[in-house]
């Protein structure tokens, strides 16, 4: 279990530096490249589409031909996707720069099933925990990513960032090379049997719903907000160096998290720790609404980070309650087909609203969602107290 979980996790950190230079240059890439400002976060809501797509059938895909030979031609997509971006840059074309994020988001979809992957190598009461440690590797993609973006955005003369994603090359074939290394077992025939419940069935439990709803409010609303803040940066004139430290710290708040994560869920339980991610959420909001310093962005987008990753794990973790081996696919593949749907709308929506309605705005619509989640799993929370008291001794 140890050696696939650290070789996950180099994947993921690999992975996640790919996501944390794309987060620090798209909407800057797209605002130069489309013909309206409007447009800027078109091709970072693409990634985000291309995420969507793929998730369930590349998840259907895995249960069949494995983890290993899903991630290897994950992996292929984002070579493609980056060298396309690349091209695009230089040559100047918007459309061409959407169909390479597209190509990239695609395999960020499979490159999700990473912390999947890692549970189900992972003893059942350690599942957390190989969740967290997985997603742990995002913290060195929180220094590789901007700081390669920024190296590298003027290596290609007159195509700013062109050199940013030919690097992405470089680091999507090392992550093939570590999933070669990785010691997966095949699905086992329990895996490969179709079956089990209804998907109907499966999405009506409590467990599933809030699984999901925790997800996809701590993706979307991260998303939203994280994605319009270089563009918030720019329009208070903030340099790139700045805005590339703060989505830095933001990536650093994350993934650092992680490796007590799993720890907390075990001893507090993952409904409680799910609790805290949405506090720290509404905390983001209510800086972000006090100021537009630099030491506002900053702190706003720790806490978002954070509160991110209390519940995305937290959620993922919550998610392993609600299926058997033969409805695993299914089930996963579910759960992020509606979690990267909210965050490609997010993604699409978040340039419009800081150029049509502002920054305050782009917070002030995340309330409610972050209050409809901490509202479902403190329900379910008092729900399973008072089965528990309810149980014979």
């Amino acid at each position: 279990m140890n050696r696939n979980v650290l070789l996950l996790s180099l994947c993921q950190a690999l992975l996640l530096t790919g996501t944390s230079l794309l987060l620090s240059t798209s909407a800057l890439v797209g605002a130069r490249l489309a013909d309206s400002p409007t447009m800027a976060t078109l091709p970072l809501a693409l990634q985000f589409f291309g995420m969507m797509i793929s998730s369930f059938s590349s998840s259907m895909l895995m249960k069949v031909v494995g983890r290993k030979a899903g991630f290897g031609g994950g992996l292929v997509l984002g070579m493609a996707g980056a060298g396309l971006c690349a091209s695009a840059i230089y040559g100047g074309s918007f459309l061409a720069f959407c169909a390479g994020s597209l190509l990239m988001g695609m395999f960020n979809g499979v490159g999700q099933f990473y912390r999947f992957a890692a549970a189900e190598v992972a003893p059942p009461e350690q599942k957390a925990r190989a969740i967290s440690y997985v997603l742990a590797g995002g913290v060195i993609a929180a220094f590789i990513g901007p700081n390669l973006a920024n190296a590298t955005r003027e290596m290609i003369p007159g195509a700013e960032f062109g050199g940013s994603y030919l690097a992405l090359i470089g680091v999507y074939g090392l992550s093939m090379v570590l999933v070669a290394l990785t010691r997966i077992p095949p699905p086992g025939e329990s895996e490969r049997a179709s079956g089990g419940r209804p998907l109907g069935v499966i999405i009506a439990q409590p467990v599933f719903l809030v699984a999901v709803l925790g997800a996809l409010v701590g993706y979307g609303v991260m998303n939203l907000v994280m994605t319009a803040t270089p563009l918030a940066m720019a329009g208070c004139g903030f340099a790139f160096g700045p805005t590339a430290q703060v989505i830095q710290w933001h990536v650093v708040g994350m993934f650092l998290p992680s490796f007590f994560t799993g720890r907390l869920i075990e001893r507090y339980g993952v409904l409680t720790i799910m609790n805290i991610g949405c506090v720290l959420l509404l905390a983001c909001i209510a800086v972000n609404l006090h100021g537009i310093t630099y030491a506002h962005f900053l702190v706003a987008l720790i806490f978002l980070g954070i509160g991110w990753n209390f519940l995305f794990i937290g959620g993922t973790t919550l998610l392993t309650e609600a299926y058997t081996p033969s409805e695993k696919a299914k089930t996963q593949g579910i759960n992020d087909f509606i979690v990267f749907t909210t965050v490609a709308c997010t993604a699409l929506s978040s340039g419009w609203l800081n150029f049509a309605f502002g920054w305050d705005v782009i917070n002030e619509v995340a309330i409610p969602a972050v209050i409809a989640a901490l509202v479902a799993s403190s329900w379910l929370a008092l729900r399973r107290r008072a089965a528990a008291e309810e149980r014979p001794a």
